[in-house]
C-alpha cells in the first residue's frame, strides 16, 4: 500500500509536468491556431538558463529561476515577431516547421556548450523527503503538485479577472470579432507565445529535481502533446487534467505492468481516447 501510495504521488508529479507543458501546446493553439513543437526545446532551455545563472552565475536559485522563466517567455516574444508572423496567412504546415526548426536551433546551440552536452546537472532544490509516519514522500513530487496547484489558479485569475487575459480570451475565440471590438490581435498573438514559452520554462524548473538537467529533457514534450490532444486542442482545464491522467497512468503502469511497458501507455490511451471521444476529453465542456 505504501508503495502504491508513493509511485501515485511520483505519477502525479509527473502528470502536472505534462499538464504544464500541455498547456503551453494549448494556450498557443487556441491563440494563433498553430501547434508548436518547440516547447520541448524551450523547457530544455529554461531549465539550462536557471542553471547557467545559478550555478555560473552566482545568482540566488530563485533569482536565476524567475530570471529563467523572463528570458524563456522574452524570446517567445521575439520568435513570434521576427519569425512566425511572417508565417500568418501561409499553410499550418509552415509555422509548424517553423517552429521545429528554431527547437533544433535551441538544441544545437545549447549542445555547443560541452558541459551541457556531456553531463546531467541538478538544480538544488527540493532535494530531500519527507516521512509522514511510515510513508516517505519525495519532496521534489509535494513541491511540483503545489506548484502547478498555485499557476494553475493565477492563469484561472489572470484570464478570468484581467483586462488583458479577457482580451486574449476574445482573441482566442474569434479573432476577427476581437479586431473590431478593437482589441490588438496581433499583440495578443505575442502574448500567447511568450506566456506558452514562460509555462514550458517553468515545466523544465519543476522537472529539474525530478529527472535532472540535461539534454534530452525536452523529450518530455513527446508525452505532454497527447495530453494536449486528450484535452481537445482548446481545453486549458481540459490540458492540464489529461496530463495528470496520462501521468498518474503512466506510473501505474510501470508498477504493474513489465518494464518498458510504460512508455508507451500515453499512446495507447491517446488512440483509445480519440476512438471513444473524437473532440477530446474536453470537447464536450467546449472551450476553456
Amino acid at each position: 500500500m505504501l508503495a502504491f501510495v508513493q509511485v501515485l504521488a511520483s505519477g502525479v508529479a509527473i502528470g502536472c509536468v505534462y499538464g504544464l507543458v500541455a498547456l503551453s501546446f494549448v494556450l498557443i493553439y487556441k491563440a494563433t491556431e498553430t501547434v508548436s513543437f518547440m516547447q520541448g526545446d524551450l523547457l530544455m532551455l529554461g531549465a539550462f538558463a536557471a542553471l547557467g545563472l545559478h550555478a555560473f552565475a552566482g545568482w540566488p536559485l530563485v533569482a536565476a529561476a524567475v530570471a529563467a522563466v523572463l528570458a524563456v517567455g522574452v524570446l517567445g516574444a521575439v520568435l513570434e515577431r521576427a519569425v512566425l508572423r511572417r508565417a500568418l496567412g501561409q499553410p499550418h504546415l509552415v509555422a509548424v516547421l517553423l517552429t521545429f526548426g528554431l527547437g533544433m536551433m535551441m538544441r544545437g546551440g545549447v549542445a555547443s556548450v560541452p558541459a551541457a552536452a556531456q553531463d546531467m546537472h541538478r538544480l538544488p532544490f527540493a532535494a530531500d523527503t519527507l516521512a509522514i509516519g511510515p510513508l516517505v514522500l519525495a519532496a521534489s513530487h509535494l513541491w511540483v503538485i503545489a506548484a502547478t496547484v498555485l499557476l494553475a489558479g493565477l492563469l484561472a485569475a489572470f484570464f478570468r479577472h484581467t483586462r488583458t487575459g479577457l482580451a486574449l480570451r476574445a482573441c482566442s475565440e474569434d479573432a476577427r470579432s476581437a479586431a473590431l471590438m478593437g482589441i490588438p490581435v496581433a499583440r495578443m498573438h505575442t502574448l500567447a507565445w511568450a506566456l506558452g514559452a514562460a509555462l514550458a520554462a517553468v515545466a523544465g524548473l519543476l522537472l529539474a529535481p525530478i529527472t535532472f538537467v540535461h539534454l534530452n529533457m525536452g523529450f518530455i514534450a513527446l508525452k505532454a502533446f497527447p495530453a494536449a490532444v486528450l484535452g481537445g486542442l482548446t481545453s486549458l482545464p481540459g490540458a492540464l487534467v489529461a496530463g495528470i491522467f496520462l501521468g498518474v497512468a503512466e506510473a501505474l503502469a510501470g508498477l504493474a505492468l513489465p518494464e518498458g511497458t510504460k512508455d508507451f501507455v500515453p499512446y495507447v490511451l491517446l488512440l483509445a481516447a480519440l476512438l471513444l471521444f473524437p473532440q477530446g476529453l474536453g470537447g464536450a465542456r467546449g472551450r476553456a
